[in-house]
């Protein structure tokens, strides 16, 4: 069965989309820790990051890179953090998460209440400047 991951790259749950290449997609966290909090997913489904192979390890992380720079040319943090945990969802994922205070990093936070207008706006400034930065 798809994991939600594969659904929303497959178009058939919505997504705030952020970045997509012909081997990864970013999308905005639906319960973000942080505004701009972003997931970065390989296309192919592997459940945990450590068994994708070397190539794809490798590229998500580049991916993650360049998704990070465009969330910081819009979002104003201190830094983009970088959290892989994946025990949420089947599917290997890294967290990005815009942030002021490294209290914001932490998964058992309280979440920040965003707006869906709000997102939308997040969503089509960074994927601009993603585009801009990474033609």
């Amino acid at each position: 069965m798809a994991s939600i991951f594969t659904k929303i790259i497959q178009g058939d749950i919505p997504s705030y989309k952020i970045a997509e290449t012909e081997d990864f997609y970013a999308f905005l966290d639906i319960n973000p820790l942080a505004e701009g909090h972003t997931l970065c997913v390989p296309k192919k489904e592997i459940d945990y990051v450590f068994d994708l192979d070397d190539g794809t390890l490798a590229g998500l992380h580049v991916f993650s890179k360049l998704v990070a720079k465009a969330l910081e040319s819009y979002i104003e943090c201190k830094r983009v953090g970088v959290l892989v945990i994946g025990t949420e969802v089947p599917h290997a994922h890294v967290h990005l998460i815009p942030f002021q205070r490294e209290s914001q990093m932490a998964i058992t936070s309280i979440r920040p209440n965003i707006s869906k207008e709000r997102m939308a706006e997040i969503a089509k400034e960074v994927s601009a400047r993603f585009l801009e930065m990474n033609g």
